[in-house]
């Protein structure tokens, strides 16, 4: 029994030493009567020594003298194993009460010294140094006591919960008696934001410091951050606060425009966030720049958007990328809370929208632009890539600046109703000659660039309209620049709209195709015996009704010479095609006449306007030289100036009446024949000068005065670059009957398909068919369903007259 005692001793000895549980658990092996055998465990308890109250003393007056000195850094002489020992003994027989209260009073004690020193250096410059080095040795001692007790931490602070660790009984106690004493607290806090606000102010300051003071105030806090919270982090957000709003009211009250300010404030965010970064809590940098957020940006939105001198409005007319992108970052820090109820970039996007608006507003509306469409696109046309390079470069691709900017184009775009019209009219310029000289990947990136504002459009049967319109002159009169291009286009447009919306367009290329083989034929034919008769070189384009968007023009007389072209090519497209009928319209042809003029000598020239023609005053010139050119004219114009050789005066009305052609067309003709630059005055009309528009009354002559530099003269006709009022009146009264023809072929295929419907899903669905090509109207829909009620393709409900069956 002595010898396991003495054993129990020893490893009881070394338990303590590595804080290992007192407790042995010894193994034998015995075995049972019956031949069955096993092992049963043992465990034997250290023997329970008693110790008397002087032990007791003595074991404490041990470890506070040691603890005492490890509190002055006199430690070098200790034995840990041994202190140790004699704490894990008081703690074993149920002293350990007596030991936390007893390291209580020496630590109160101790930090009652410290707080002397640490006060008297609080009027001095070391108080911070002080401090550090107050905190720094407390924190080292109390790691060492920790090790010493750490048996008293596993045992007795374990079994009552009210009490603190070691260690934070260490920390509550620098809490108590240092931080919240005698005004150290206050004292640190405002040397701490003197710190910072040196610091701000661009001065060298020992920012360790405050780190190091920052780093104290958390670990206080035990398990949270409310100290380092109430003595330090909510006045340093106050204080931050209150010094940037004096910085924003500086820096507004002055005469700083708003690209500045935003300098200053993104300088300061920057700044602000280095330096938290450096010395501060990551969570306090965060509630920091939250607060500048707030007191330099949210507070003061409005004010700098609008700002007169250098507001957004000032970035965008002055393309201030660099700060429109800076404005964009800034303000994307401002998200919607309780005390900002608008989002920065929302505030933002609002200004930047309203510029959008009025300049897009200002193109559209602009006189002198509603005369000259193709400058009238060229301007939307640059607006949209200075604002889609802004999406790009400035505003990070942000989709809800995208879909604004979108939103934004197409309602200024479509407030004038000239729009489809005149983005046509653009299409119709750049396919003439606008790409005869750029690369495949610049055309393509042109017909892009149009195809955009193509589909901001609302009314895109009336585009439809116009652009056939131009595509058939282009067509008809070879001013296209390529086919390859007119190509593209299509196909992006129906890629766009879908193939219904080209099938006409791309027949009236396979017309031109067919035209161009039938002018082989004829010629070949006409070099028969058939053709010999035929004095001029005629061409004609045969083209398929329905498809070509021709005004019908009322038959004029033709010259002798044409109708007998006319008569030959018809004899030789009947052989190839019988049962078709030609009709012929002249309103699109051209013609190269040749003339001769006889100019008078300058003595028999008279006051008549413009000078006129041949005359009899002065007597017949003794010598006259002619003077040929090749007149470049429409057909119409040609077969007027026919008329020249059987008449030398002839007054407007004898020509309606010998010519049959409309009298608005005569009078464009005569307009460009007589009253055109001079350069280009075939006729001269006779009478008083000064007026512009043509009489019925009014007589021509040929004009022998005209000369020009060139032998190939190109007469242009009179004509507007963009309809006028009673043409835009007519056309859109021919969009407007095509749209009740659609509306109606929408209802019937849904109705076909759904049988029966209400009238709201109706409209709805023919809305969704149709917002493709234009956006009609609930109204349009509704007297179009009771359109097809009148003829019997549809039938109301009898139980519910808002539902609507279809008649099979």
């Amino acid at each position: 029994m002595g010898q396991v005692c003495a054993k129990r001793e020893r490893d009881s000895d070394l338990s303590t030493s590595f804080g290992i549980n007192s407790f042995l658990e010894m193994s034998s092996g015995r075995s049972g009567n019956g031949g069955g055998g096993g092992q049963q465990k043992m465990r034997i308890r250290p023997f329970m020594t008693t110790v008397d109250e002087q032990y007791v003393t003595q074991t404490w007056e041990l470890l506070k003298r040691a603890i005492q000195e490890i509190q002055r850094k006199n430690n070098s002489g200790l034995s840990f194993e041994e202190l140790y020992r004699n704490a894990y003994t008081m703690v074993l027989h149920k002293h350990g009460e007596r030991l936390y209260n007893g390291l209580r009073e020496v630590i109160q004690e101790h930090m009652e010294v410290v707080r002397v020193r640490i006060i008297e250096s609080m009027d001095s410059g070391v108080f911070l140094e002080t401090m550090a080095e107050a905190w720094s040795d407390h924190t080292v001692a109390m790691v060492m006591i920790r090790d010493i007790l750490m048996y008293m931490d596993r045992i007795y602070v374990a079994q009552n919960p009210s009490v603190l660790q070691v260690y934070n009984l260490g920390l509550e106690s620098f809490r108590t008696e240092i931080l919240r004493n005698n005004g150290i607290g206050d004292r640190l806090r405002d040397s701490l934001l003197e710190l910072i606000k040196s610091d701000r102010k661009s001065n060298q300051i020992n920012w360790h410091g405050i780190k190091n003071a920052c780093e104290m105030l958390i670990s206080l806090g035990i398990d949270n951050r409310k100290v380092y919270e109430e003595e330090f982090e909510k006045p340093l957000l106050k204080e931050t606060c209150e010094y940037y709003r004096e910085v924003c009211e500086t820096l507004l009250a002055g005469e700083n425009d708003a690209c500045f300010y935003l300098e200053q404030v993104e300088t300061a965010i920057h700044d602000e966030a280095n330096r938290a970064s450096r010395y501060l809590d990551k969570e306090t940098e965060v509630k920091i720049l939250q607060v500048m957020d707030d007191v330099m940006v949210a507070d003061h939105m409005s004010t700098i958007v609008y700002m007169p001198n250098g507001g957004v409005k000032f970035m965008l007319q002055h393309k201030r990328v660099e700060d429109l992108t800076r404005i964009f970052r800034i303000f994307k820090r401002i998200t919607e809370s309780p005390t900002v109820p608008v989002s920065g970039l929302k505030v933002l996007l609002k200004a930047v929208s309203e510029y959008l608006t009025e300049t897009g507003t200002n193109i559209v509306k602009n006189e002198d632009l509603l005369k000259a469409p193709v400058q009238f696109v060229n301007e939307l046309l640059q607006l949209k890539d200075y604002f889609s390079s802004l999406l790009t470069t400035a505003f990070g691709d942000d989709r809800e600046f995208k879909n604004r900017f979108q939103h934004d184009f197409e309602t200024f775009l479509n407030s004038n109703r000239q729009s489809p019209e005149f983005v046509a009219h653009y299409m119709d310029d750049m396919l003439r000659s606008g790409l005869k000289c750029v690369s495949d990947a610049e055309m393509d990136n042109k017909l892009d660039n149009v195809m955009i504002l193509f589909r901001y459009l609302q009314e895109k049967d009336v585009f439809e309209k116009y652009f056939k319109q131009y595509l058939a002159k282009r067509l008809l009169l070879d001013k296209s620049s390529s086919d390859d291009v007119e190509k593209a286009l299509l196909a992006k447009l129906k890629t766009e709209c879908g193939c219904q919306f080209t099938q006409k367009l791309e027949n009236m290329f396979r017309d031109k195709e067919l035209w161009l083989n039938l002018a082989n034929g004829f010629r070949d034919w006409r070099e028969g015996p058939q053709g010999a008769k035929l004095t001029i070189d005629i061409s004609l384009r045969v083209l398929t009704a329905g498809v070509w968007p021709t005004v019908q023009c009322t038959p004029v007389v033709l010259p002798q010479e044409l109708a007998l072209a006319y008569d030959m090519f018809t004899a030789f497209y009947t052989e190839k095609h019988t049962g078709r009928k030609l009709t012929i319209n002249t309103l699109l042809g051209n013609a190269d006449v040749k003339a001769t003029f006889y100019p008078p000598p300058k003595a028999s020239q008279s006051n008549e306007e413009d000078g006129p023609g041949p005359s009899n005053a002065g007597g017949e010139p003794k010598e006259r030289k002619p003077e040929n050119k090749i007149l470049q004219v429409t057909s119409h114009q040609m077969i007027i100036l026919l008329q020249f050789n059987h008449h030398k005066v002839i007054s407007c009305q004898q020509l309606l009446d010998d010519l049959k052609i409309p009298e608005k067309e005569l009078k464009r003709c005569l307009q460009s024949l007589a009253l055109s630059k001079s350069s280009q005055r075939i006729l001269t009309r006779k009478g008083p000068k000064g007026r512009d528009m043509i009489d019925m009354s009014d007589e021509f002559i040929v004009n022998d005065n005209f000369q020009s530099k060139l032998t190939r003269v190109k007469v242009q006709m009179v004509s507007g670059k963009v309809e006028s009022e009673p043409e835009i009146k007519e056309t859109r009264q021919k969009v407007e009957d095509d749209r009740k023809l659609e509306v109606e072929a929408a209802i019937v295929r849904i109705m076909k398909a759904r049988k029966r419907l209400n009238h709201n899903n109706l409209v709805t669905e023919v809305t969704q068919q149709l917002r493709h090509r234009f956006m009609p109207s609930p109204t349009i829909i509704k007297q179009r369903i009771e359109t097809l009620i009148e003829r019997e393709y549809l039938q109301r409900d009898d139980q519910d007259h808002r539902s609507y069956s279809y008649i099979a």
